[in-house]
């Protein structure tokens, strides 16, 4: 491995790094481990895309290993998709720590690099430029990332399964995920912004037709035989995992004073 650098951290253990075209690459086996990823193979597959993924060669004593690297956005996949609640702190070990100690010297001045800047004043121009600006990029990185997280997690959790869900366990799930709200206010909001019928009737809160046709809600019909013979029929509201996405990315997107979009 080229220029292999190793971090210890008494929490999250070792994190290899690697330098690939003058950027930092980390081991992927090692990033999913202090994410406690209890398969770090699938994890990879499944959460980081093949364009921010590589592979790399480690000396081992039984010789040379090929193993998987990746970059700093596959890093960040992995620490958005992380189920333990020590991800976050992961995460600014690495943007606090790792990242600063690799660039801490606003670049990566090879030797060759050093000379350029000891004999050419608009070479230490250029690094102060290229570090202020990757600073800025890699923070609103972060900040997109954690605004983003809880309705990635939701999607997730969500996309797993087709199970349809009660208007109830939809307000649980929200304010979950940091929406702060609950059954009545969720079924008022529908009201109000024209997912569920409002006026009062054997209707009253109904899908719209607008609803049924974005297919955001199903309706259950359960027939209920009474003591006296005659037949009444029940229904009752379920929320689809269309819906629950699509609810997830207004609450959770601050959308939430909008209607049909």
């Amino acid at each position: 491995m080229n220029n292999i650098k190793i971090f210890e951290n008494t929490e999250f253990g070792s994190i290899r790094t690697v330098d690939v075209n003058n950027e930092p690459w980390f081991v992927g086996k090692d990033v999913c481990e202090a994410l406690r990823y209890s398969n770090s193979r699938k994890a990879l597959a499944d959460h980081v895309k093949e364009n921010h993924k590589g592979v790399t060669f480690c000396d081992t004593p039984g010789g040379k290993q090929q193993i998987t690297i990746i970059d700093e956005a596959g890093l960040y996949s992995l620490v958005m998709r992380a189920k333990t609640e020590k991800a976050e702190a992961f995460q600014e070990w690495v943007t606090g720590e790792v990242l600063p100690a690799i660039r801490k010297h606003g670049g990566y001045l090879t030797p060759d690099k050093i000379e350029q800047a000891l004999t050419d004043p608009d070479t230490i121009i250029k690094l102060a430029t290229t570090l202020k600006e990757e600073r800025a990029a890699r923070q609103q990185a972060e900040a997109s990332l954690q605004a983003a997280k809880p309705k990635v997690l939701f999607a997730d959790a969500v996309s797993a399964s087709d199970s349809t869900i009660l208007i109830g366990d939809l307000a649980k799930i929200l304010k979950q995920n940091g929406y702060n709200t609950g059954q009545k206010r969720l079924f008022q909001w529908l009201r109000d912004n024209g997912y569920l019928i409002k006026r009062q009737g054997a209707d009253y809160n109904s899908p719209t037709q607008r609803s049924m046709e974005l297919g955001l809600f199903r309706v259950k019909e359960t027939p209920i035989i009474h003591a006296d013979g005659h037949v009444t029929v029940n229904k009752t509201v379920k929320v689809t995992p269309k819906a629950q996405i699509y609810f997830a990315n207004k609450f959770l997107g601050g959308k939430c004073s909008e209607g049909f979009e």
